[in-house]
């Protein structure tokens, strides 16, 4: 089983590297995500403090699509 961090940690270098590709700052993305800039942050560093509807935002504003599926057999 994946452990939690290691899951933030995962979509914190996603958004970071789309956000980068896309030549954004976080300012700019958090303009475009409608919400505040240490939102962003926070992702960015895999912090678990942030609501799922604010990362939500940021990866569809990025185009990124936020999946959840079951785990595969060992």
């Amino acid at each position: 089983m994946t452990e939690p961090q290691t899951t933030l940690q995962r979509i914190a270098r996603t958004v970071r590297a789309e956000r980068r590709r896309q030549q954004m700052d976080q300012r700019t993305l958090a303009l475009v995500a409608n919400v505040a800039v240490r939102s962003v942050s926070r992702i960015e560093n895999a912090q678990a403090t942030v609501r799922l509807d604010v990362l939500l935002r940021v990866t569809s504003a990025l185009g990124l699509r936020l999946d959840v599926q079951p785990p595969t057999p060992a």
